[in-house]
C-alpha cells in the first residue's frame, strides 16, 4: 500500500493528500488498472450518449456506483477524462478498422478494406454515435487539450487512409497522377455525409448510397487504360 511506509501514530491525510495518494496507489496497482479501464468504459459508453461535453465526475461515478473521490483518485479532472475516453475510442477504432485491412495486399485491396471496415463501424455508430463527429461539433472553436487529442486521432487515420492510396499509385492500381489527398478527402466525404443521412435525417439507403460513391471514386482515380502490347507496371 502507498502509505504503508508511514509511522503508525502520524497524523491522517488532509482530504488533498488522501485523493493523491488514492491516485497514486491506483495507478500503481493492477486493481487500480482495471478499474481505472472500467471507468473509462463506462464513461464511453456514456459519451456516445451525451457527448464528451456531457461528461462529468460525478455522472459517471454514478455510473460506476462509486463515490466521486473514487472516480477522482483515477482521474486528476473532468479533462482528463474527457482525453482518456478520446484516447481508448481511438484505440477501438484502430483495432476494428486499421489494423484488420493490414492483412489485405498493399495498394487498393488495402484501401478497400480500410473503407469496407469503416463502413462496419460506422452500422454501429449510427445507432450509438461517433465520438469524433460529435467532439468536432463540441469543440471545434474551443482550443485546448481535449480539442488536440480529438484532432491528433482524426488525423492520424486520415493520414493513414493517404498512405493507402498512394501506395495504390505506385503499384499501378490507381492513376499515378491524381491527387491522393483530394482522395482521402472524398472519401471521409463519404463517411460524413453516411453519419448525417442515417443518423440525423434517417434516410433509408445511404449506405448502399455511401459504398455508391466509394465505387464512383474508385473509377475516377482509376489507373488509365495502357496501351495494346504494353503491360502494367
Amino acid at each position: 500500500m502507498f502509505v504503508s511506509h508511514l509511522p503508525r501514530k502520524s497524523a491522517p491525510l488532509a482530504d488533498g493528500d488522501s485523493q493523491r495518494a488514492a491516485a497514486v496507489e491506483g495507478r500503481a496497482s493492477p486493481k487500480g488498472q482495471q478499474t481505472k479501464a472500467a471507468i473509462v468504459d463506462a464513461a464511453l459508453r456514456l459519451a456516445t450518449q451525451v457527448g464528451l461535453e456531457g461528461l462529468s465526475i460525478g455522472a459517471v461515478a454514478e455510473l460506476m456506483h462509486m463515490s466521486k473521490s473514487g472516480v477522482f483518485a483515477h482521474f486528476g479532472s473532468r479533462e482528463d477524462l474527457q482525453i482518456s475516453v478520446v484516447n481508448e475510442y481511438f484505440h477501438q477504432f484502430e483495432q476494428e478498422v486499421f489494423y484488420p485491412a493490414l492483412s489485405a495486399p498493399r495498394g487498393l485491396p488495402r484501401v478497400q478494406a480500410l473503407f469496407a471496415n469503416w463502413m462496419k463501424r460506422v452500422a454501429v455508430e449510427i445507432q450509438s454515435g461517433c465520438i469524433f463527429i460529435s467532439g468536432a461539433v463540441e469543440f471545434d472553436d474551443r482550443p485546448g487539450p481535449v480539442r488536440d487529442a480529438l484532432s491528433s486521432s482524426v488525423t492520424t487515420w486520415l493520414a493513414a487512409m493517404h498512405r493507402a492510396v498512394i501506395q495504390a499509385q505506385e503499384q499501378g492500381q490507381l492513376n499515378p497522377d491524381a491527387d491522393a489527398q483530394q482522395m482521402a478527402f472524398e472519401i471521409h466525404g463519404l463517411i460524413l455525409a453516411l453519419h448525417y443521412e442515417a443518423r440525423f435525417l434517417n434516410n433509408p439507403g445511404s449506405v448502399a448510397r455511401a459504398n455508391t460513391g466509394f465505387a464512383h471514386i474508385l473509377s475516377r482515380y482509376g489507373a488509365p487504360p495502357h496501351p495494346a502490347g504494353t503491360a502494367a507496371p
